[in-house]
């Protein structure tokens, strides 16, 4: 949507008409890598492809060829309610990310019809008049027609670190997309969009480049894989005995049909897709965007955050930390310092020395009313601005300001004030902090030239400028020592300057001892393994160029770290998509960059990465208790529907029964754990291992819990069986027995390590639901005769309820004993 801002257009420009833009916008839109989006006909279609629903439909046909025409009616009808389950699921985690996207959009000023308006970035076209400021990344390819000391880094494209200077100047006025502004401001005639520009062109290569499955996405196939196999051969063994014993085919594939829907853990990609979705739904509301969502488990298994300083630890925006006076007192350096910076400051120093200066009581305004006489431009060479000012007297001051090696070379010091001065400008620069020298002097004319204003500049004294430490981040850095997380700091900045961020935050190595700083250009001439040996010691990496980056976290994912790794740039998206976790700064950040990347910061905020990397621990968790549950559920199903033809007993379990079951299954999972809240020790405890989840030791119980559960079920249907009671009210004694270890198994599942009585006190809304609908089903069962008749289920004898309760708290509940022992 447009937005208008109330000032008016620069210079006469009035830009593209509103027409002008919308045909142009025909030709295509300004994306530079275009999103891969699910065709709407594979939504509807994607729940008509799950094997249960397969198998339900393969067995309608077989029910109306035995003349079974009531339970095929009734399987086609329990057909929609799965389906649409189904399709409210895909929706649910398609809205989701649909709101994800929106939260990325960007937007950027630009002159329509002589106004200014907010564009989104996607609408630009050729022809179009932008403004860019300080700060800002450039939206596309363009000229510059208009400019005010102009300053842009090119290296997110070229790989180049200097920043560079543009102008009106033919052979400078050329600006690419994806080009952060560094200081002034500048007005931009759009040349080329969308994916013809330089950045385009590199995202467009990127974006064929295929991310890395998780560990736990490739057990979670093998997993999903290995049980269908099982199943489909015992499926056949089950077939074969059941013709064998004459009970004719339609009944045989009939059975065979139950056992293979009972077995294949289809619900496994369901629950994992939604859960990540879900997930990455919560961590927007905490300004984490998340691109790619296996990134949201994997963020519980993180070990290694490497995390640029700028705009990330710290506020991205300079501030004056401390003033060292040479001559005269604070006041006249910072009436000085004003004078030098300019009238309407856009520059960050600028910014700083104005906003200091009016804390102290400076008036800034009035200083700035006084005649501008002579504006001379920033000098490359000696990197300073000198600005000769008139007062309503006729009063002419020179006032100067920039790099002190520069001013040297043209202001009067003598040898003692160079020594104090030599002293102070060590002692701020050990500290990290960025200096400037400040000078000024008397004129009695009008200079003719630069040099004759300058030629009496006398140093005043410094002023020392920090990049502020953002709130929270010490706690931040603090919570992931903690939590067995280790943080790195790789960044741009001279080592002096990491290393006091690094020692300000509180920051020391795994061992407690001091961080070690590396230059980046030391990691060049490294062998993988001096690498590797390097970067297990050493937790600050300052001079860093993006293929450094890309060297460190290899080198940590061979010694088998997971690791997040923090961006802006084109240049980054490599090291990006290598790690296994790639965060890019929203603020900052190129539209390639965020391609490459995992999770998106809207606030750029180390803080944020670590809430988020919480609540990857949490989705994981619950991810965890999901996988566990359905492993204890099908593991009886599986059970039931094999060893049951095999013992030569009735059907226990036909598709009817397991449509009910598979009605109930999705909704307990999807909602009972996902809803979980996280564990007192979540970011006490060191990281998972990624595929923990599906490993042998955390499926062992559920597993052994599943049989527990199976054998009772078994023994109660069996039992019945021989106590001449009816088919049906055996297979209703077997089914309550089924239904009703579910209620326990939703508690006992809620945690692997507490008792079941310590959570029990703590039950949420969606595990109330879900104990509400098993016990809605058992009481249809019996109380309702058309359910009953359906589900081939009738009353047994009552005085065996109690019987039955223990046989469900014992089969259910015997791990408890260990937990508590533990």
């Amino acid at each position: 949507m447009l937005q208008s801002r109330e000032h008016s257009t620069q210079n006469g420009f009035v830009g593209l008409t509103s027409a002008e833009a919308l045909d142009r916008l025909a030709a295509g839109r300004n994306i530079l890598v275009p999103e891969a989006r699910m065709k709407r006909w594979r939504r509807w279609l994607g729940p008509l492809t799950d094997p249960m629903v397969v198998l339900l439909l393969v067995a309608i046909p077989i029910y109306l060829t035995v003349g079974e025409d009531r339970d095929a009616i009734i399987t086609a009808i329990a057909l929609f309610p799965i389906i649409f389950v189904g399709w409210m699921m895909e929706a649910r985690a398609h809205n989701a990310l649909a709101k994800l996207h929106k939260l990325t959009a960007n937007t950027v000023w630009a002159i329509r019809n002589g106004h200014w308006i907010e564009v989104a970035t996607e609408e630009l076209v050729v022809g179009d008049i932008i403004e860019v400021t300080e700060g800002g990344v450039l939206p596309a390819d363009g000229v510059i027609i208009s400019a005010t000391q102009i300053q842009v880094d090119e290296s997110s494209l070229t790989g180049e670190s200097l920043p560079l200077n543009k102008s009106t100047a033919s052979e400078e006025s050329e600006v690419f997309a994806g080009s952060i502004v560094l200081a002034g401001r500048a007005l931009i005639e759009v040349t080329v969009t969308g994916r013809p520009t330089r950045f385009g062109q590199i995202g467009t290569l990127l974006a064929v480049t295929k991310p890395r499955r998780t560990p736990l996405q490739k057990s979670m196939v093998t997993l999903v894989r290995s049980i269908a196999g099982v199943a489909a051969i015992c499926a056949v063994a089950v077939i074969a005995i059941e013709v064998w014993r004459g009970n004719g085919w339609a009944a045989a594939v009939i059975a065979g049909i139950s056992l293979l829907i009972a077995a294949i853990p289809e619900e496994f990609t369901v629950v994992y897709s939604l859960y990540l979705a879900l997930g990455a739904w919560r961590l927007a509301k905490q300004n984490a965007v998340v691109r790619n969502l296996p990134g949201v488990e994997t963020l519980g298994s993180v070990t290694v955050i490497c995390t640029d300083k700028t705009g990330t630890l710290t506020e991205g925006a300079l501030e004056v930390h401390q003033v060292h006076c040479l001559l005269g007192d604070e006041d006249e350096l910072l009436v000085a310092a004003v004078r030098a910076s300019e009238p309407t400051p856009f520059d960050a120093l600028d910014k700083a020395i104005v906003t200091y200066s009016l804390s102290r009581d400076i008036e800034v305004e009035s200083l700035h009313r006084d005649d501008l006489a002579v504006d001379y431009p920033f000098d490359s060479h000696t990197r300073h601005v000198t600005h000769v000012w008139r007062n309503s007297a006729g009063e002419i001051s020179v006032n100067a300001k920039g790099a002190y090696e520069g001013l040297l070379q043209v202001a009067q010091l003598s040898a003692q004030d160079r020594r104090r001065l030599d002293a102070a400008h060590e002692a701020f620069t050990s500290v990290g902090m960025r200096v400037i020298a400040v000078a000024a002097c008397r004129l009695t004319a009008l200079p003719s030239n630069r040099a004759e204003a300058e030629r009496d500049l006398e140093i005043l004294g410094l002023i020392g400028f920090r990049d502020p430490i953002k709130p929270n981040v010490a706690e931040a850095i603090s919570a992931c020592r903690t939590a067995g997380i280790r943080v790195i700091l790789i960044t741009g900045d001279h080592p002096a300057t990491a290393f006091a961020v690094a020692t300000e935050l509180g920051m020391t190595h795994s061992d407690g001892e001091r961080v070690q700083v590396a230059n980046g250009a030391a990691i060049d001439s490294l062998t993988d393994k001096e690498l590797d040996e390097l970067v297990a010691s050493t937790d600050i990496f300052a001079r860093t160029q993006p293929d450094q980056k890309h060297r460190l976290v290899t080198s940590l994912i061979r010694q088998g770290e997971v690791v997040a790794m923090t961006g802006d740039g084109v240049n980054d998206a490599p090291a990006l998509r290598q790690a296994d976790i790639g965060v890019v700064m929203g603020q900052r950040g190129t539209d390639v960059a965020r391609e490459a990347a995992t999770i998106v910061l809207l606030d750029d905020n180390f803080a944020t990465i670590v809430a988020a990397t919480r609540n990857g621990r949490l989705i994981y968790d619950n991810l965890s208790k999901a996988f566990r549950y359905l492993i204890a559920v099908h593991i009886p199903l599986m059970a039931i529907a094999l060893v049951v033809p095999l013992l030569g007993l009735p059907l226990l379990l036909q598709p009817i029964h397991l449509i009910v079951l598979e009605i109930l299954l999705h909704p307990i999972v999807s909602l009972v754990f996902q809803a979980e809240p996280a564990a007192a020790d979540i970011m006490l405890r060191p990281p998972r291992k990624p595929d923990f989840a599906l490993s042998a030791r955390a499926l062992l119980t559920p597993i052994l819990v599943g049989l527990s559960i199976s054998l009772a079920v078994i023994a109660v249907y069996a039992w019945g069986l021989s106590s001449e009671w009816s088919e049906a009210s055996a297979r209703g004694a077997a089914l309550v027995t089924l239904l009703g270890s579910q209620v326990l198994l939703m508690v006992s599942t809620r945690s692997a390590d507490l008792p079941m009585w310590e959570v029990w006190l703590r039950p949420t809304k969606e595990l109330y639901a879900g104990w509400i609908a098993v016990g809605l089903v058992i009481t249809a069962m019996f109380s309702i005769p058309a359910v009953a008749d359906v589900l081939r289920v009738q009353t047994f004898d009552k005085t065996m309820a109690f019987p039955i309760v223990c046989v469900i708290v014992l089969s259910t509940l015997w791990t408890e004993v260990f937990k508590m022992r533990r």
